[in-house]
C-alpha cells in the first residue's frame, strides 16, 4: 500500500475545516502550519468573529481531544491545571487533571486572567507538563494552545508579558467575514446555507496522524543561504533602533519550524523564500517590542516595522 502524501493529508485536513470557516483561506492556512509546525496560536480580535469555531474544526480535523477554557478575571491555577484530591479509602491524594489535558486547547480570551494564571498555562505550553503538589504530569501529545485575546485597550483586560507572547508561533487576526458570506449566514439564521456535517479526522483516517505531520516537517530542507538570511533578518530586529526589543534565538527557531511546515504543506521538500518571508510578521511581529512604546496601535507598528526589515535584507540567489 502506498504511504500518504503529507501535502495530500494537509490539503485534506484544510479542506475540512474551510466547510466551517468560510472566506478564510489565509487564517486556516497559518493555523494548519502551526499545528504542524508543533507551536501555539494567538489570536488577537474582537468578540464573535469565528476563533472558536477555528478551534474546534482543527480539533475535528486532526481528530483530537478538545477543551475549552473561558479565561476570567477570577480564574485560579487550579482550574486550569487539576488538583490533588484526598482518597480517605485510599489514604492517599488522587490527581485529577484539569482541562488544559487535551491534544487542543481553546483558552478563550486569555488576557482576561491574572498573570499568576497566565503563568500557570506558560510552563503547559514550554514543557508540555505541568507541575501540581511538586509532582510532573505530562500533557497528551500532540498539544497545542489556540489563544484569543480581546485588544488590550478593551476594559478588564491584562497585557500578556513578553515572555508568554514569546511562546505562540503565530499571531493573527481574523477579521470580519466577507459581506456575501456574512449575508448568507444572516439568511439560513447562522447555520449556513449548507451546514456541514462534522469534519472526520483527516489525518487520523490514514496511517499519518499529526506527530508523524511534525516529524515530516522536521525533515524539510532549509538551504545554508536561508538560514543565514533568516539570521540576517532576525538580528536586523535586534538592532534596529525603532525597536526595544528583538527577535530571541527560540523566536528565530520557531518561524523557521513554521516555514518548513509551510513548505510540506505546498508538497515541497525544501523551504523557499516565500515561506519565511510569508511568515515572517506573523511569526515575529509580537515578539519585537517598539521603542515608541504607547504611541499609536503598536500592533500595527511592530508589523510595519517587520516589514520594512524584511525589505531591507537583500534576498540570497
Amino acid at each position: 500500500m502506498t504511504s500518504p502524501n503529507p501535502s495530500q493529508i494537509l490539503a485534506a485536513m484544510r479542506e475540512l475545516v474551510a466547510a466551517r470557516i468560510k472566506g478564510k483561506d489565509d487564517v486556516i492556512e497559518l493555523a494548519l502550519v502551526c499545528l504542524v509546525a508543533r507551536g501555539h496560536l494567538l489570536i488577537e480580535d474582537i468578540p464573535g468573529v469565528g476563533k472558536s469555531t477555528l478551534a474546534r474544526a482543527l480539533a475535528d480535523a486532526i481528530g483530537g481531544s478538545f477543551s475549552r477554557i473561558q479565561f476570567t478575571s477570577d480564574l485560579l491555577p487550579a482550574d486550569l491545571l487539576g488538583v490533588n484530591v484526598w482518597r480517605a479509602s485510599q489514604e492517599q491524594f488522587e490527581f485529577r487533571p484539569g482541562p488544559v489535558f487535551a491534544n487542543l486547547v481553546l483558552a478563550d480570551e486569555v488576557n482576561r486572567a491574572p498573570p499568576r494564571t497566565q503563568s500557570a498555562l506558560l510552563e503547559a505550553m514550554a514543557e508540555n507538563q505541568v507541575s501540581i503538589d511538586g509532582t510532573s504530569h505530562p500533557l497528551p501529545q500532540p498539544f497545542v494552545v489556540i489563544a484569543t485575546q480581546n485588544p488590550e485597550e478593551h476594559h478588564g483586560t491584562y497585557p500578556l508579558p513578553e515572555s508568554q507572547r514569546d511562546r505562540f508561533l503565530f499571531r493573527l487576526s481574523m477579521g470580519y467575514a466577507d459581506a456575501a458570506i456574512e449575508a448568507a449566514l444572516l439568511a439560513a439564521g447562522g447555520r449556513g446555507p449548507n451546514q456541514p456535517q462534522p469534519a472526520r479526522p483527516a489525518a487520523s483516517d490514514t496511517d499519518l496522524g499529526l506527530t508523524e505531520l511534525q516529524a515530516a516537517a522536521d525533515a524539510v530542507h532549509l538551504h545554508r543561504d536561508l538560514a543565514t538570511y533568516a539570521q540576517q533578518l532576525v538580528q536586523a530586529t535586534r538592532e534596529a533602533p525603532e525597536l526595544r526589543l528583538g527577535v530571541s534565538t527560540r523566536g528565530a527557531l520557531a518561524w523557521v519550524a513554521g516555514a518548513r511546515a509551510r513548505a510540506l504543506l505546498g508538497g515541497r521538500k525544501q523551504v523557499a523564500i516565500d515561506d519565511l518571508q510569508e511568515l515572517a510578521v506573523p511569526a515575529l511581529a509580537h515578539r519585537v517590542v517598539p521603542a515608541q512604546a504607547g504611541s499609536g496601535d503598536q500592533v500595527a507598528l511592530a508589523q510595519e516595522i517587520v516589514r520594512e526589515l524584511i525589505a531591507s535584507i537583500p534576498v540570497p540567489v
